[in-house]
This record gives C-alpha cells, structure tokens and sequence, in this order.
C-alpha cells in the first residue's frame, strides 16, 4: 500500500513474529538521510509492534523523499494506516 510517506508491502511470514525489511535506494539521498530513514522506520516499527503481535507477517517498507519534513506523528499515522489497508487485504485473501 502506498502512503504518504511510504510504500508498504506485507506478505505472510515463515517466522514466529513480525519481520522488517526497508528498502533505501539512494533517490533517498546520501547515506545520511538513508540513515536517518531506516532509524524512523525501525522506531515506528517498534511502537506499532503491538498491531501485529501474534501474526507473522514480513513487512518491507519503501521510504519516499517526502519523509524528512514530515512530523514524527505524521509518519507514525501513515505507517499504521498503511498496515491496517494490507492487513485486511492479507486477511480477505487468505479467507478465499
């Protein structure tokens, strides 16, 4: 799903929890705001880990530039609202 802020891509996973995956090509900019990137996304990861606690689900997310002058609630709301679109489409597909 695509956010403001990111792309999410959500896949049942072969682990017992929650797995992160972040793609950080260098349309990004240099190392420092790849940096910078995959550390918000590993902390909203974190914080959100409870929306998925008992799934195992692989979660990659694709940063867009657009990321830096967002507010850190801003990203967070984007995050979530990105996991709950694919979850239910993970789980209206695994229903058919």
């Amino acid at each position: 799903m695509r956010g403001r802020f990111l792309t999410l891509l959500v896949a049942p996973g072969t682990e017992a929890g929650p797995r992160l995956g972040i793609v950080a090509s260098r349309k990004l900019g240099d190392s420092i705001r790849r940096n910078r990137a995959k550390r918000l996304i590993r902390e909203i990861f974190r914080h959100n880990r409870h929306l998925m606690s008992p799934a195992a689900v692989d979660i990659v997310v694709i940063p867009r530039t657009e990321l830096f002058d967002a507010a850190y609630a801003s990203l967070e709301k984007d995050y979530r609202t990105a996991f709950e679109r694919c979850a239910a489409r993970l789980t209206k597909h695994e229903r058919s």
